[in-house]
């Protein structure tokens, strides 16, 4: 017997991200592929955030994808605003140039999506950002055949509240055609 319960977000598990605009850091869940051709993602912040100023201002973030062993930073960077607390600083993560904007990558993190802001959607307590992407950058040692090796790249998930890794991979897509 199903239960019905009143709206709200029971999507799961989402992605973490580190997202890095100006000179701040926030950990982000809320975050999808929005579109391949031309590429895209978007994400989702909340009107409240420092970083949605940031982002709304200079129309431009980069998505970093943590690593699990990064879970202290990550946890941090969403807990604290950059408004009080220079994260960078407080989490000891190094900030580098990015190649085509103005935001900083983070060095620690094994893939760098630079975006430009395309169309910023507005919700409710949030708004959409969509972002078009304007370069990729991959650690070397995470790639497999010119690919992402996601079992080395190790990433982590958000489900209501708790950072848990990346499970087994149980299927390629398309198995049943086979």
């Amino acid at each position: 017997m199903k239960i019905e319960k009143d709206p709200y977000t029971a999507l799961y598990p989402n992605p973490v991200a580190l997202i890095t605009c100006d000179d701040n850091i926030i950990t982000i869940a809320w975050i999808s592929t929005a579109c391949y051709d031309p590429p895209m993602l978007c994400l989702a912040v909340n009107h409240e955030r420092y970083s949605y100023e940031l982002i709304k201002k200079s129309g431009e973030f980069v998505v970093n994808i943590p690593k699990k062993d990064m879970i202290r930073e990550i946890d941090i960077c969403g807990t604290v605003s950059g408004r009080d607390v220079k994260k960078f600083k407080k989490t000891g993560l190094t900030k580098v140039m990015a190649k085509k904007i103005k935001a900083p990558i983070i060095k620690e993190c094994p893939v760098n999506i630079e975006c430009r802001v395309e169309k910023i959607i507005p919700l409710g307590s949030h708004d959409l950002f969509v972002g078009r992407i304007v370069s990729v950058d991959v650690d070397e040692d995470i790639m497999d055949n010119g690919e992402i090796n996601y079992k080395k790249a190790d990433p982590l998930c958000y489900i209501k509240g708790d950072y848990r890794a990346v499970g087994e991979i149980l299927e390629t897509a398309g198995f049943t055609k086979r």
